[in-house]
């Protein structure tokens, strides 16, 4: 899931990073790619308590829900794609059928896109962004 995020920076300190869609979930690095690779951790983190807390998932809005907010002011806007699906809950085998083409370009894109472990990895992604639109 594509969460967008809020860097900040001030004269003399290192890039805050807030996560507007998931309240009180914020981190921070020396450098934009160090701060951004901690909010995967800090995402991580918060979805590990929201699982033991029994609450809903979190899910991402589109970075224009918060670009007005004055909150955000001044704040660059970056978008980390975090996977979900070990938050989701326990793995259940089914069978599906889909076209031989279908299923041939989903195995390529899972060949050249590491963000996707396997067809299932792919599958979930594709379920969870149609499911956040509708």
């Amino acid at each position: 899931m594509k969460f967008p995020v809020v860097l900040h920076k001030d004269a003399d300190s290192d890039y805050g990073v807030t996560v507007p869609d998931v309240p009180g979930c914020f981190s921070a690095g020396a450098t934009v790619s160090e701060a951004l690779e901690n909010a995967q951790e800090a995402l991580a983190l918060h979805f590990e308590g929201v699982v033991a807390d029994g609450e809903a998932l979190p899910q991402a809005q589109e970075v224009d829900v918060h670009v007005a907010n004055p909150d955000y002011a001044g704040g660059v806007w970056a978008i980390v794609d975090f996977d979900v699906t070990p938050y989701l809950g326990k793995s259940v085998r089914f069978n599906a059928t889909l076209p031989e083409n279908l299923l041939q370009r989903i195995d390529d894109v899972v060949k050249r896109d590491h963000r996707y472990a396997s067809r299932s990895g792919f599958l979930a992604t594709a379920a969870l962004r149609e499911l956040s639109v509708a």
